[in-house]
């Protein structure tokens, strides 16, 4: 239910950005529905471009523009010659790729505001925003200490971290303003969810160790002795034990989210996939594993990544969330009498 600081946060930003109401309201007021096709957009997106940022690292393209924000010193685009035009051309494509996202952001960001949703709702997406900006930042660092196993490291996790917002953001705009706060599923289970996303989080980041101890620089000329030394053996079991509980606490997730009176078949299937989706990514992990990380498989692996925190995501959102209300076009009564009033 939209609250009174959520109203007075609306009318602090009439009063302090009159500019920005009167921009606003050259805008259409995008219904629900279109709402989450932009969050949805953003979710994918998010988790896209660290897959589209695996294949700057398995082609050795990420110091194919060797310093940042230039591509190479006194140049933003690439130049022939500077270092194999191809490698170039892939590195550069995926900088330019956070524009995008950045604009898909502006979109659901705007949106938001224009409909007058609620202030959770507009914070998510103004901190999706902040993140790929700071992301871009971290890549540009990685960049200028050559690819530092540590700066890449870094520079994967917060991507992972925004996939889990936007997640949140795509169930929660979803949601009528002045809906009723509802437990789908009992407090504890959610205590559960939580719990394996913790695990989840611990997972990446052995999975990101694995990595890092891995062949994978994303240069050529980065060799063994700059990686993390630490026995890749060790690490990939220490990952794989990881997965494993994971997995486990999942399944016992979704079996007793089956003993839950009137938990939504929808959200059950939810479950189920998210299940699936952490045994394929098993599947895959120990098929690179058993045959010396071969590069293809390192982009379908990273999008399983993505996959799986999505999934997540939706699963821990679902089970609190805003039903009934009467908000159903627009989201927000005040966007509601709106569009109305114009269609």
């Amino acid at each position: 239910m939209k609250t009174a600081s959520d109203a007075r946060s609306t009318a602090l930003i009439d009063k302090a950005w009159p500019w920005l109401t009167a921009l606003l309201l050259r805008l259409p007021v995008a219904p629900i529905r279109r709402q989450r096709i932009y969050a949805l957009i953003l979710l994918l997106a998010q988790a896209g471009i660290a897959v589209t940022g695996s294949i700057v690292r398995v082609s050795g393209s990420g110091l194919g523009c060797d310093t940042w924000p230039q591509c190479h010193p006194g140049t933003f685009v690439p130049r022939a010659g500077a270092t194999p035009m191809v490698l170039q051309v892939i590195e550069f494509g995926n900088r330019l790729l956070t524009f995008v996202l950045i604009a898909i952001c502006l979109v659901v960001f705007l949106s938001a505001l224009r409909a007058r949703r609620r202030n959770d709702i507009i914070l998510l997406a103004f901190i999706s925003g902040l993140g790929i900006i700071l992301q871009a930042v971290i890549g540009g660092i990685s960049v200028l200490v050559d690819l530092h196993w540590a700066a890449v490291m870094v520079h994967f996790l917060p991507s992972m971290l925004l996939t889990w917002i936007a997640a949140m953001l795509f169930v929660r705009i979803g949601c009528p303003d002045d809906g009723n706060a509802e437990r789908i599923y009992p407090q504890w289970l959610r205590y559960l969810a939580g719990f394996a996303a913790t695990i989840m989080v611990l997972t990446l980041i052995t999975g990101t160790m694995v990595t890092a101890a891995g062949p994978h620089a994303g240069d050529a000329d980065i060799g063994p002795e700059d990686r993390l030394q630490l026995p890749i053996p060790e690490l990939v079991s220490a990952h794989a034990g990881a997965t494993y509980l994971l997995c486990g606490l999942v399944i016992g997730l979704v079996f007793a989210l089956h003993a839950v009176p009137k938990v939504p078949k929808s959200l059950l299937k939810w479950g189920w996939l998210t299940v699936g989706m952490i045994v394929l990514q098993g599947v895959i992990g120990m098929t690179q594993h058993l045959n010396d990380v071969p590069e293809f498989l390192v982009p379908f692996h990273v999008a399983g990544s993505g996959a799986v925190v999505a999934f997540m995501g939706i699963l821990w959102q679902r089970g609190y969330i805003l039903t009934g209300g009467s908000a159903t076009v627009t989201g927000s009564v005040e966007g509601d009498a709106e569009y109305t009033a114009k269609h």
